[in-house]
């Protein structure tokens, strides 16, 4: 899964000073544009949808449930994890980044005027209430996951806490929201109930890992982050640090899910996600080397791996494997 599929982050306000809420003269008002649906449609970011469909779909295979009964609760789940609770995060960010997105990318919805003056903020409130009326559907559990993704999705972008100002902090929260809480969705869903402590276990560890994917891609705009004051860790720790944590992070939370996987039984998953850990160590040399230029190249070979390293554990621990 490449970043750029995953991110929910657009360059902050500079930090240097309080966020002042700018005209709405700064952002253009095209008032002779329609609003139309593939202008919605654009806002929610369809192209990020897929790394929490993924987890949810790990999450569904971890719970060893099959799909007889289930095929509706499945359906809202992948709707709730990808167009719903994903798109709603998209719309929130790209309102609360409006004025400085329309000086560098003056072409999104919002800023070039497709989407109207509070309409962007209206569209982000009712698909916040649409998410959790459908998930408040899939049960109780279901429900205290999405308020908790939809609230993280408010404060990643929106003022006091803005989250995707800290290079710490922002990483942490796309990867529990995106990898977590999505895969606990799929779990539930299927289980109609709480997951066991193994899959809990599980997904955490690939939530914590994740953070190495969001730092990684934070390499493609070091120095507009800088300029803008946003905090990323290859602004603060140095673009070769930053990528060094950021390998040692998804390494690290692969070598305890293999090892884990083996303690439980899950023999054939530990090996699985073992030789995909090995294939992510052969390709690592080559990201250090130079990460701002590899970094892309990473994320479309290592995370392709570490994604496919969730599946193998999820099969694992459904009992397929």
């Amino acid at each position: 899964m490449e970043r750029s599929a995953v991110s929910t982050r657009t360059s902050p306000l500079p930090t240097g000073r309080p966020e002042v809420e700018r005209p709405e003269a700064t952002i253009t008002n095209k008032t002779t544009h329609r609003t139309q649906v593939r202008d919605v449609v654009e806002l929610f970011k369809p192209i990020t949808w897929f790394p929490p469909m993924w987890a949810f779909m790990c999450g569904a295979v971890s719970s060893g449930t099959g799909l007889d009964g289930r095929w509706l609760f499945v359906a809202g789940g992948v709707l709730l994890a990808g167009p719903l609770v994903c798109g709603t995060s998209q719309a929130v960010n790209d309102w609360f980044d409006r004025h400085v997105d329309a000086i560098n990318e003056p072409d999104r919805p919002i800023p070039s005027g497709r989407i109207p003056g509070r309409m962007g903020l209206w569209i982000a409130l009712i698909a916040t209430v649409l998410s959790a009326f459908v998930a408040w559907g899939l049960g109780p559990l279901v429900f205290a996951a999405a308020l908790v993704g939809l609230t993280l999705a408010w404060g990643y972008s929106a003022p006091p806490f803005r989250f995707k100002t800290s290079g710490w902090t922002g990483p942490a929260v796309v990867g529990l929201t995106y990898e977590g809480l999505s895969w606990f969705t799929g779990a539930a869903v299927m289980l109609g109930a709480m997951p066991r402590a193994e899959v809990l276990i599980t997904l955490v560890l690939y939530s914590v890992g994740a953070h190495g994917i969001m730092t990684l891609n934070d390499f493609k705009a070091v120095e507009g982050d800088r300029a803008m004051g946003l905090n990323s860790l290859p602004v603060t720790l140095g673009v070769g640090n930053a990528a060094g944590l950021a390998c040692a992070v998804m390494a690290l939370a692969q070598i305890a899910v293999i090892t884990l996987l083996a303690i439980w039984g899950n023999t054939v998953s530990a090996l699985a996600v073992g030789t995909v850990l090995i294939a992510q160590f052969a390709a690592m040399p080559r990201l250090l080397s130079n990460p701002k230029k590899f970094a892309p190249w990473y994320n479309g070979v290592g995370v392709t791996l570490y994604v496919l390293g969730m599946l193998a554990a999820a099969l694992g621990l459904g009992g397929y494997i």
